[in-house]
């Protein structure tokens, strides 16, 4: 077999883990874990999102019917999405329930070890109350962080995402970014493969959630690394962009 077909057939594998001297890593030795969630500046501009009590029993869908309907779309309408359907979506897919400590948050998809090493940007460019930008979701704050406002956000994310154009028509992409360190901290080299199984627990709860709001949602995997990087302002290198979904009205 061809030497690198080999290498990333090893990578979906858990070969890794029996290599791995767990008493050396850094959660072993004692180092003071990263935080879990990327610090801001204390003045940032901040967005308050809907409650989760005040979103209880809003948004509401049978779970048998969103599962066998659930589909990819990739045609949206022009109505937007208010935020607080928003909120619920956000929520849905990386919501806090409790924090044990400050280095710890469970939420509402499940995380290897509760590291949650995916944050949330969003590339809003038709939510109600918000203006077209690049925006961070703060979990623990459930709160919006503006990154940044952009009216060329169309043309960016949809040349980001190799030209499939229907994100460019999308109410709001989500875009999740890997800090490959928060898992690294506890599994060392077996930490990448369960990140990416983390972002697939994520972008699931998102297609089910969207099914509650008459909206639908498209995961996408294809994308200009460097670009995406660019677009929501992370190094590219201890944070980057690893997986992507269009939402919006169907």
């Amino acid at each position: 077999m061809d030497e690198q077909l080999a290498l990333y057939r090893y990578f979906l594998k858990d070969s890794i883990r029996r290599k791995i001297d767990f008493a050396s890593t850094d959660q072993s030795r004692g180092v003071r874990p990263p935080p879990a969630e990327k610090p801001y500046p204390p003045d940032a501009p901040l967005i308050d999102l809907t409650s989760k009590e005040d979103l209880e029993g809003t948004f509401t869908a049978d779970l048998f019917s969103a599962i066998s309907g659930r589909q990819s779309h990739r045609n949206f309408g022009a109505i937007p999405l208010s935020l607080k359907e928003l909120s619920f979506l956000l929520w849905a897919t990386q919501g806090t329930r409790s924090k044990p400590n400050d280095y710890a948050t469970l939420r509402t998809v499940p995380s290897a070890g509760c590291r949650h090493a995916l944050e949330t940007y969003l590339c809003v460019l038709n939510v109600k109350g918000l203006e077209a930008g690049i925006y961070r979701y703060l979990p623990m704050e459930h709160q919006l962080l503006v990154v940044s406002i952009d009216s060329e956000l169309p043309d960016r994310i949809v040349a980001a995402t190799l030209n499939q154009t229907f994100t460019g028509s999308a109410a709001v992409t989500f875009i999740w970014a890997a800090i490959p360190y928060r898992m690294e901290w506890r599994y060392d080299l077996a930490a990448h493969k369960v990140i990416a199984l983390d972002a697939g627990h994520v972008c699931q709860n998102l297609y089910l959630a969207c099914a509650a709001i008459g909206g639908g949602t498209c995961a996408i995997a294809a994308y200009h690394q460097e670009l995406m990087d660019r677009l929501v302002n992370v190094d590219g290198t201890d944070e980057f962009v690893i997986y992507l979904a269009a939402v919006g009205k169907i």
